[in-house]
This record gives structure tokens, C-alpha cells and sequence, in this order.
């Protein structure tokens, strides 16, 4: 599978303006060779290009890796002086013949610290942006990814389960954190979650991306979890809102508003459709309910190997939607100092249509009461 991965790359830039591209430890280092690196102080690169076995700049001690590569790759390894690793980015650079070529690299994974390296090792080279080459590798989801996404899903959902019962009022949101932490891991999640976390309530659910705080849940609160979970390095995204004891009526309405927004949006998925469609889908049902401003983001973002990938479900964005792709839909409405509420559940579009992956319900459910 991995051979197959990296054949339908060096396809990809044998039609591309780049020569090569270079990656270090992250996601698609990972999805190309099945091997895990560290993202750590010594700079670890592989260099691809089209026609030649890939060849890898890596520290002597991960040296070992090298023998578990599913296809003949060409190793450079450097000591521990680094004042010696120039040298061994000169050297990969060489082999492939790249100086003065065109490099393609993942602006949002490459550090300076292994830019500065292959820089050095290829100072003729450019350094031109391959986001557009990587993304489209993972873009569709196979088989066993998509399986790996549901089994995150389903340990995400059985580790929030088993957090609800835990869920007291006077509690903060800090320790619900905690406790959702604990059972994730419990349930079998990987331990490098996707994202810490939120645990958000009352006035602090009205922030979409907000952080565990010392606040203590209070009875009228909306209580907002936005928690994934990873499986074999593929991950879930799942947002439920809870109120805490009872709530204003506007509080119930607002969060209907969003459950049927967050249905249509799940619905509006299908091959041929552009990922627009579904941001409009979706906030229609919140602007016609009178509530369109308070719906401040996108309706949902790719997931796979990582938490925010392509396609992006925008209403700019006219890309269309092509079996495999796999995706949130998650839309919200936030009442700032008051109350905020978001739904979120992840799906694959599939020839027809699309798969849910997640199942749980999404009815607004009482918490701390007992």
C-alpha cells in the first residue's frame, strides 16, 4: 500500500512544476512509509524525486527504522555534532541531483530547523509551496482509513459516555477535561490525541475554540465538549452540547436550531456537490431561524490523519465533493457572554451520498443533576 503511495506521488509531480519534495516527520511522512519519526531537535528529511529511491537524512541512532521502510530508500545519517549535518543534507541533495531544482515543500509541517539544513545542502534550489501535490495524495480515504476514522469515532463516543455520569454541577471544567482525557485513553484511543479537549461552559461555550478553564459549571449552563479520539494514527472530531440542569427555553431552541442545521449539512453531501453546498445547506437553517451572525466559522474542515485537512466546507470554496473525502460538519451558534452551542459529527462520502460515522445522539441531553 505504502509502494502504491509513493508511485501515485512521483506520478503527481512528474505532472507538477517541482522536481522533488521534502518532508519531515508529520502526517504524510507517516501515510508514505507506515514509520513514525520523532519531531525532535535532530532534523530527520526525506527526499523524494520522481525516477530515484528516495533518499533520507536521519540521525545514526534512528538508523534501525531504515530496514523497515517498505521500499529501497537510500540512508545518510549524521553523528551527533551539528556541525556535521550540513553535510549530510550536501549529500542527499547530490544523490538526487537537486541544486538548483525545484523543492517542494509543506509550509505548515517544515520547521526552519531541517528548512535551513536542505537550504544549506541545496543553496541554488527554490523552495516553492507543494501543499496542493501533498493534499491531494491523502485526499481520498481508503478502506482502512476510513475503518481507522470509525473506530475513533466510536472510542471518542464511548469515552464521553463514560465521562457524563462524572458530570456534577460545581465541578470545573478543568476536571471534566481531565476525566474525558482519562477515558479516552481508557477506551483505547492512541495517546497522541488530535486536539486537547474543549470543555467549554456557560459564557465560555459562546468561544468556539476555547480552553478548559477553572470555571465551575453552574446549573443553567450550556456545556459544550468538543473531543476526538485516535486510532492507528487517524483521527475523530465530534462536538456535543449539554445543558447543565435547566436551561432558559431560548437556550433549547437555539440548540434545536443547530441539530437541524447540522443535519442538513450532513445530508447535503454527495459526489459531484461542492464542499460550498454544505456550508450553505447548513447555515441556512441558522439564518432563517433569525441567528445567521452568531454562526462565525465554517461549517466543517477535512480530517484524516490530521485534525484540519482538505476539502474545507466553506462558501467560497467550489471544489466538489468525490467518494472518499472525509469531513466534519459542525455548525454552531454563539451568544457571546451568554451561552454558546455546536454540533459536530464526521462523515465520508461514499458513491451515493455520505456515512456518518458518528451515531451518538445529538438530542440536547441534561447533565448534573444526580
Amino acid at each position: 500500500m505504502t509502494l502504491a503511495r509513493l508511485n501515485n506521488l512521483t506520478a503527481s509531480l512528474l505532472t507538477s512544476k517541482l522536481d522533488a519534495v521534502i518532508l519531515n516527520p508529520g502526517p504524510t511522512l507517516t501515510y508514505l512509509t507506515g514509520l513514525h519519526f520523532h519531531l525532535m531537535e535532530r532534523p530527520v528529511v526525506l527526499f523524494v524525486a520522481p525516477g530515484q529511491d528516495p533518499v533520507l537524512v536521519l540521525p545514526e541512532l534512528e538508523l534501525p527504522k531504515v530496514d523497515l521502510f517498505p521500499y529501497k530508500v537510500t540512508a545518510v545519517a549524521y553523528g551527533e555534532n551539528p556541525s556535521e549535518w550540513e553535510n549530510a543534507f550536501r549529500k542527499a541533495a547530490q544523490a538526487l541531483g537537486l541544486d538548483g531544482k525545484r523543492i517542494g515543500v509543506e509550509p505548515r509541517q517544515l520547521r526552519l530547523l531541517e528548512f535551513s539544513h536542505v537550504k544549506a545542502g541545496a543553496p541554488e534550489s527554490d523552495f516553492p509551496d507543494a501543499s496542493d501535490v501533498l493534499s491531494q495524495l491523502r485526499l481520498k480515504k481508503d478502506k482502512t482509513e476510513v475503518e481507522n476514522m470509525r473506530r475513533a469515532v466510536k472510542i471518542a463516543q464511548n469515552a464521553l459516555e463514560a465521562t457524563i455520569p462524572l458530570i456534577k454541577i460545581g465541578m470545573s471544567e478543568h476536571e471534566l477535561s481531565s476525566e474525558l482525557v482519562i477515558q479516552l485513553l481508557k477506551n483505547g484511543s492512541d495517546p497522541e490525541f488530535p486536539f486537547s479537549p474543549i470543555v467549554s461552559s456557560g459564557p465560555n461555550s459562546a468561544n468556539p475554540h476555547a480552553s478548559p478553564s477553572e470555571r465551575k459549571l453552574q446549573a443553567g449552563d450550556l456545556l459544550v465538549v468538543d473531543w476526538g479520539a485516535a486510532y492507528q494514527g487517524y483521527i475523530s472530531d465530534l462536538t456535543r452540547t449539554f445543558a447543565v440542569g435547566e436551561v432558559d427555553d431560548e437556550y433549547k431552541k437555539i440548540h434545536k436550531i443547530v441539530q437541524e442545521s447540522n443535519a442538513a449539512g450532513c445530508a447535503a453531501g454527495k459526489p459531484g456537490v461542492p464542499c460550498a453546498a454544505v456550508d450553505k445547506a447548513a447555515r441556512d437553517v441558522i439564518e432563517k431561524a433569525g441567528y445567521g451572525k452568531y454562526f462565525t466559522h465554517r461549517t466543517g474542515h477535512g480530517i484524516g490523519m490530521e485534525g484540519h485537512e482538505d476539502p474545507y466546507m466553506r462558501g467560497d470554496n467550489m471544489q466538489l465533493l468525490e467518494p472518499g473525502m472525509a469531513y466534519t460538519v459542525e455548525p454552531g451558534i454563539y451568544l457571546t457572554g451568554r451561552n454558546g452551542v455546536r454540533v459536530e459529527d464526521n462523515v465520508v462520502v461514499t458513491e451515493t451520498g455520505t456515512d456518518c460515522l458518528s451515531d451518538m445522539p445529538r438530542e440536547i441531553r441534561v447533565v448534573g443533576n444526580s
